[in-house]
Protein backbone atom coordinates (compact mmCIF):
# COMPACT_ATOMS: atom_id res chain seq x y z
CA UNK A 1 0.00 0.00 0.00
CA UNK A 2 1.36 3.54 -0.82
CA UNK A 3 0.96 6.68 1.40
CA UNK A 4 0.30 9.85 -0.07
CA UNK A 5 2.34 12.40 1.55
CA UNK A 6 0.95 15.55 -0.08
CA UNK A 7 -2.05 16.55 -1.77
CA UNK A 8 -2.33 16.83 -5.37
CA UNK A 9 -5.07 18.30 -7.58
CA UNK A 10 -7.49 16.46 -9.03
CA UNK A 11 -8.48 17.05 -12.80
CA UNK A 12 -11.67 16.57 -13.93
CA UNK A 13 -13.09 16.85 -18.00
CA UNK A 14 -14.41 20.16 -18.81
CA UNK A 15 -17.89 20.08 -18.40
CA UNK A 16 -18.75 17.62 -15.17
CA UNK A 17 -20.38 19.36 -12.73
CA UNK A 18 -20.48 17.06 -9.78
CA UNK A 19 -17.31 14.16 -8.70
CA UNK A 20 -18.77 12.06 -6.54
CA UNK A 21 -20.95 13.78 -3.64
CA UNK A 22 -18.46 16.81 -4.50
CA UNK A 23 -19.52 19.90 -6.49
CA UNK A 24 -16.70 21.12 -9.25
CA UNK A 25 -16.17 24.63 -9.03
CA UNK A 26 -16.12 26.47 -12.90
CA UNK A 27 -12.87 28.52 -12.80
CA UNK A 28 -15.35 31.78 -13.83
CA UNK A 29 -15.50 33.31 -10.18
CA UNK A 30 -14.66 32.55 -7.14
CA UNK A 31 -16.79 31.16 -4.73
CA UNK A 32 -18.29 33.78 -2.18
CA UNK A 33 -19.98 32.83 1.01
CA UNK A 34 -22.71 33.86 2.18
CA UNK A 35 -21.90 36.77 4.11
CA UNK A 36 -19.75 38.09 1.36
CA UNK A 37 -22.53 37.86 -1.16
CA UNK A 38 -24.42 39.64 0.87
CA UNK A 39 -22.29 42.44 1.00
CA UNK A 40 -21.39 42.88 -2.21
CA UNK A 41 -25.21 42.95 -3.02
CA UNK A 42 -25.45 46.09 -0.58
CA UNK A 43 -22.28 47.83 -1.02
CA UNK A 44 -21.13 46.69 -4.61
CA UNK A 45 -17.54 45.94 -3.85
CA UNK A 46 -16.30 42.61 -4.59
CA UNK A 47 -14.64 40.32 -1.56
CA UNK A 48 -10.89 40.55 -1.81
CA UNK A 49 -10.17 36.15 -3.07
CA UNK A 50 -6.91 36.08 -1.43
CA UNK A 51 -8.25 33.76 1.32
CA UNK A 52 -10.08 31.89 -0.86
CA UNK A 53 -7.41 30.78 -3.23
CA UNK A 54 -6.78 27.00 -3.98
CA UNK A 55 -5.32 25.53 -0.40
CA UNK A 56 -4.34 22.19 -2.07
CA UNK A 57 -1.46 24.89 -4.40
CA UNK A 58 1.42 24.17 -3.53
CA UNK A 59 2.95 27.69 -4.37
CA UNK A 60 0.54 29.12 -2.25
CA UNK A 61 2.12 30.81 0.76
CA UNK A 62 1.12 29.26 4.77
CA UNK A 63 -1.11 32.34 5.23
CA UNK A 64 -2.99 31.28 2.46
CA UNK A 65 -2.76 27.63 3.52
CA UNK A 66 -3.70 28.08 7.35
CA UNK A 67 -5.95 30.95 6.92
CA UNK A 68 -3.86 32.84 9.28
CA UNK A 69 -1.77 35.79 8.04
CA UNK A 70 1.79 36.83 10.10
CA UNK A 71 1.05 38.32 13.53
CA UNK A 72 2.73 42.09 13.50
CA UNK A 73 4.84 43.00 16.45
CA UNK A 74 3.69 44.16 19.76
CA UNK A 75 4.56 47.59 18.96
CA UNK A 76 4.06 47.17 15.44
CA UNK A 77 7.79 47.76 14.88
CA UNK A 78 10.18 45.99 11.94
CA UNK A 79 13.15 43.78 12.91
CA UNK A 80 15.97 44.18 10.21
CA UNK A 81 19.27 44.12 9.65
CA UNK A 82 22.27 45.81 8.24
CA UNK A 83 25.70 45.27 7.91
CA UNK A 84 25.42 42.14 10.04
CA UNK A 85 24.04 43.94 13.15
CA UNK A 86 20.24 43.00 13.68
CA UNK A 87 18.16 45.74 14.89
CA UNK A 88 14.98 45.91 16.72
CA UNK A 89 13.15 48.88 14.63
CA UNK A 90 13.88 50.61 11.51
CA UNK A 91 14.02 53.73 13.71
CA UNK A 92 17.16 52.45 15.84
CA UNK A 93 18.78 51.22 12.60
CA UNK A 94 18.55 54.72 11.61
CA UNK A 95 20.26 56.09 14.62
CA UNK A 96 23.36 53.96 14.61
CA UNK A 97 24.20 55.40 11.23
CA UNK A 98 23.34 59.12 12.46
CA UNK A 99 26.27 57.63 15.33
CA UNK A 100 28.34 56.32 13.19
CA UNK A 101 28.93 59.41 10.84
CA UNK A 102 28.93 61.60 13.93
CA UNK A 103 31.89 59.28 14.73
CA UNK A 104 33.62 59.77 11.89
CA UNK A 105 33.41 63.54 11.73
CA UNK A 106 34.67 63.48 15.51
CA UNK A 107 31.53 64.68 17.07
CA UNK A 108 31.25 61.18 19.76
CA UNK A 109 34.19 58.76 20.46
CA UNK A 110 34.01 55.12 21.86
CA UNK A 111 30.52 54.27 20.25
CA UNK A 112 28.91 50.55 21.10
CA UNK A 113 25.78 49.01 20.56
CA UNK A 114 24.13 46.86 23.09
CA UNK A 115 25.85 47.72 26.10
CA UNK A 116 24.26 45.84 29.29
CA UNK A 117 23.88 47.26 32.94
CA UNK A 118 23.72 45.36 35.99
CA UNK A 119 20.69 47.46 37.97
CA UNK A 120 20.22 44.37 40.64
CA UNK A 121 22.47 41.31 41.53
CA UNK A 122 21.48 38.04 41.52
CA UNK A 123 19.26 36.84 44.41
CA UNK A 124 17.89 33.72 46.38
CA UNK A 125 14.00 34.42 46.89
CA UNK A 126 11.77 30.91 48.36
CA UNK A 127 15.22 29.05 48.28
CA UNK A 128 15.44 29.78 44.28
CA UNK A 129 18.06 31.55 42.63
CA UNK A 130 16.65 34.40 40.71
CA UNK A 131 19.21 36.39 37.82
CA UNK A 132 20.46 39.62 38.01
CA UNK A 133 18.07 42.73 36.93
CA UNK A 134 20.19 43.76 33.22
CA UNK A 135 19.02 47.08 31.55
CA UNK A 136 20.60 46.87 27.86
CA UNK A 137 21.10 50.41 26.32
CA UNK A 138 20.98 50.45 22.36
CA UNK A 139 24.12 52.67 22.29
CA UNK A 140 26.37 53.95 25.04
CA UNK A 141 29.66 56.76 23.80
CA UNK A 142 31.25 59.68 24.94
CA UNK A 143 30.46 63.02 23.59
CA UNK A 144 32.80 66.11 25.02
CA UNK A 145 34.22 63.55 27.66
CA UNK A 146 30.51 62.88 29.19
CA UNK A 147 28.88 59.61 28.90
CA UNK A 148 26.02 59.30 27.14
CA UNK A 149 23.64 56.18 27.16
CA UNK A 150 20.82 55.75 24.62
CA UNK A 151 17.67 53.84 23.57
CA UNK A 152 15.62 54.56 20.72
CA UNK A 153 12.02 54.22 21.85
CA UNK A 154 8.94 54.38 20.12
CA UNK A 155 6.81 53.59 23.03
CA UNK A 156 7.51 53.65 26.78
CA UNK A 157 6.68 50.35 28.82
CA UNK A 158 5.77 50.03 32.46
CA UNK A 159 8.89 47.72 32.44
CA UNK A 160 11.10 50.38 30.78
CA UNK A 161 10.03 53.34 33.29
CA UNK A 162 11.09 51.05 35.92
CA UNK A 163 14.43 50.06 34.53
CA UNK A 164 15.02 54.11 34.08
CA UNK A 165 14.17 54.91 37.57
CA UNK A 166 16.73 52.17 38.68
CA UNK A 167 19.17 53.86 35.98
CA UNK A 168 19.03 57.19 37.76
CA UNK A 169 18.98 55.74 41.14
CA UNK A 170 22.66 54.79 40.23
CA UNK A 171 23.00 58.30 38.49
CA UNK A 172 22.98 57.47 35.01
CA UNK A 173 20.63 59.41 33.06
CA UNK A 174 18.97 57.68 29.63
CA UNK A 175 19.12 59.84 26.70
CA UNK A 176 15.90 58.63 24.66
CA UNK A 177 15.38 59.20 21.39
CA UNK A 178 12.33 59.00 19.23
Amino acid sequence: MTKRTAPWPLYVKEGTKNVGTARVRDGSAPTMTTAQRRIYEKTGVPPQTAALDDPLDPFATPAVITGKAKKPAKYRNTKCEAEGIKFDSLRERARWFELIQQQVRGEIAKLELQVPFVLAEPVVIGGRKRPALRYVADFVYERAGERVIEDVKGRITEGYRIKRHLMAARGLTIVEIK
